[in-house]
């Protein structure tokens, strides 16, 4: 059937969104979408509320498909017309508030308006005619209604269905086009980011037309079918303080000083007394997060517009060291702002120090996969590590995911690598110049870690050239406290994996101490895996039996190095297929680690301080 233009009937419509027929007409006629809302109120930033009403499970999983098929075919459509629109930013792929904010920035004179009731004057009539009468999807009026009943709330769009953010920019088209005429009449930018228009010019004359100007998007704006929020409408200067959607934008792209001040007092109360609150609510640490995450989006934006600069490129053909310097103050992690150092700090104190599960941090991805599906594979086994639930599991460990972006950029935490595990450690005992952060919060936080974090190695402390040996030997350790670590790292009776046959003939896993607290008074451990037979190395893969190690998949073998793969499949598509399959796998070698983790969390419940 293709795309969303090519559904005719109702009986296409059930077949396109992947529902019975008899069901799309129970909730259209029997349940009625209007009695499948509830609804709420949240806070504005500005201060008020907004209305929200959200679709049920079962409504709004349709609406997820209507607006998925509607993106999948503008995309289309743009590609093939060779359309690239810089006007409509909100609800827009690689589009934000900062792509909207940036057109506008360092301008004479910046013009906000905003448009009254956004959502609920595009109504079922407005819905209709777009489906029916726009020339790209013309669909038949008995479709086009399905979809409107579907995706309107008594007569309009609701805000809180995922189908209103991309209808409403595909209704205002009409409009953003013809207020891009206006503004090049006039020698203006614009763009729209939802309900909020913006329009920006350098041109001196301006000043002489503002009104003309203002009555002629007034006219528009009435005839597309909205109307101006008059009492939101400013014209700002340059001489003052402009902002576009909540950012400043006299020169770069910034937030309001004001935002970052409270946001990094609330960082401070957090620490201190263990809470905070916005606007006399107590906040959560997740919404702490996302305001410091806004704050260093704009941060690496403006980073990014700095290193493109003429000014780099000046930098670049004639100094070099100039340059470096430069580039290495606007991104070396050892060199950040102070906003940058601030959401450091406090990623530190909610991953590794205030972390509400026990965390492991593993050499790699792949261990992750092997880890969750053996604690699958074994769940009866555990029960304070996992626990079966009716959609699946639930882990009460936490695995720590090194391939976010911000923790390269901040922390120079690489996704995969043992040697992210030495920089993990200098972030709790500031060597190498590090900044100290459980010192740190050691000293200031009122919470005291709740939860250990566990540095988990391959066992190959006999290779010098390895991870676990270079680690030890980077250890803040006096001489003979590490000559004491690495005779137990080396001991049999510590932590190899020994299997004594039984009279049955099946083997029996000893399970030694494996872990050491590595530094006093912390959260911090270390753990290996165990050494399995006669082997003095151990990768996690060895765990596996020769069965799984030697599984064919697309008639290929597995191989742990980068190989002909033509022939061999990484470890990438072992640890997928060890995760999917986890049911089928003995993970009998696995026990011995998950036993020791779970000896952590004991052992570190009992002598924390």
């Amino acid at each position: 059937m293709g795309y969303i233009c090519n559904v005719t009937t109702r009986d296409e419509l059930a077949i396109f969104l992947d529902i019975p027929l008899r069901k799309l007409t129970h909730i259209l006629y029997c349940e009625k979408p209007n009695n499948l809302y509830h609804s709420f109120e949240i806070k504005k930033k500005s201060g008020g509320t907004r209305h929200i009403n959200a679709p049920n499970d079962e409504l709004i999983g349709l609406q997820r498909k209507i607006a998925k098929a509607l993106e999948d075919y503008e995309e289309i459509l743009r590609k093939n017309k060779n359309i690239k629109s810089n006007i409509s930013h909100a609800f827009e792929k690689n589009k934000s508030i900062i792509t909207n904010a940036q057109i506008h920035r360092n301008k004479r004179i910046v013009i906000n308006l905003d448009l009254k009731d956004f959502f609920p004057s595009i109504h079922f009539g407005r819905v209709l005619g777009f489906f029916t009468k726009n020339k790209d999807y013309n669909l038949s009026y008995e479709v086009a209604v399905i979809l409107a009943q579907l995706c309107c709330l008594n007569g309009c769009l609701p805000q809180g269905a995922p189908t209103s953010p991309i209808l409403s920019n595909l209704i205002c088209r009409i409009l953003d086009i013809r207020l891009l005429k206006l503004a090049k009449k006039y020698k203006v930018d614009y763009t729209r980011y939802a309900d909020d228009l913006t329009f920006s010019t350098n041109n001196k004359a301006f000043l002489e037309m503002q009104y003309e100007f203002l009555e002629e998007i007034t006219k528009e704006v009435t005839r597309a079918g909205f109307s101006i929020n008059n009492k939101k409408t400013r014209i700002q200067f340059r001489n003052s303080k402009q902002e576009v959607t909540g950012l400043i934008v006299n020169k770069k792209i910034n937030v309001d000083r004001c935002y970052y001040r409270e946001t990094r007092a609330m960082a401070h109360s957090l620490y201190v007394n263990n809470e905070f609150f916005i606007n006399g609510v107590k906040g959560t640490i997740n919404q702490l997060e996302g305001r410091f995450s806004f704050i260093n989006q704009i941060d690496e934006y403006n980073n990014k517009l700095d290193k493109e600069s003429p000014f780099s490129v000046i930098l670049r053909n004639g100094n070099e060291e100039g340059f470096r310097r430069f580039n290495k103050t606007q991104h070396d992690y050892k060199a950040l702002n102070g906003r940058e150092e601030e959401y450091r700090k406090f990623l530190f104190y909610k991953y590794f120090y205030a972390n509400n599960k026990p965390l492991i941090v593993t050499e790699g991805k792949t261990d992750i996969r092997y880890l969750k599906a053996a604690l699958k594979n074994l769940h009866k086994d555990y029960p304070d590590l996992i626990a079966k639930t009716d959609t699946g599991f639930e882990f009460k460990i936490s695995f720590f995911n090194r391939t976010q972006k911000r923790f390269l950029y901040l922390f120079n935490l690489t996704a995969d690598g043992a040697d992210s595990l030495t920089k993990y450690y200098n972030y709790f005992t500031g060597k190498e110049n590090y900044n100290n952060y459980f010192s740190f919060f050691a000293q200031n936080a009122k919470l005291r870690p709740v939860n250990p974090a566990i540095l988990l190695f391959d066992n190959e402390i006999t290779n010098k050239t390895k991870p676990l040996n270079n680690f030890v030997n980077s250890l803040k350790l006096p001489a003979e406290e590490k000559k004491q670590l690495t005779a137990k790292l080396l001991s049999d009776n510590f932590h190899k994996l020994v299997n004594a046959k039984k009279g049955n003939g099946k083997s029996e896993v000893k399970e030694p101490e494996v872990f050491e607290k590595i530094l006093n008074r912390s959260n911090l451990y270390i753990l290996t895996n165990q050494l399995v037979g006669d082997k003095t190395e151990c990768e996690i893969e060895d765990l596996f039996d020769e069965k799984t190690l030697n599984l064919e998949i697309g008639g290929k073998t597995f191989s742990r190095k980068d190989e002909d793969k033509e022939k061999y499949y990484n470890k990438d598509i072992f640890s997928n297929y060890i995760a999917s399959h986890h049911w089928e796998i003995d993970f009998t070698n696995f026990k011995p680690l998950l036993n020791n983790i779970n000896k952590i969390v004991k052992d570190y419940q009992e002598i924390k301080v």
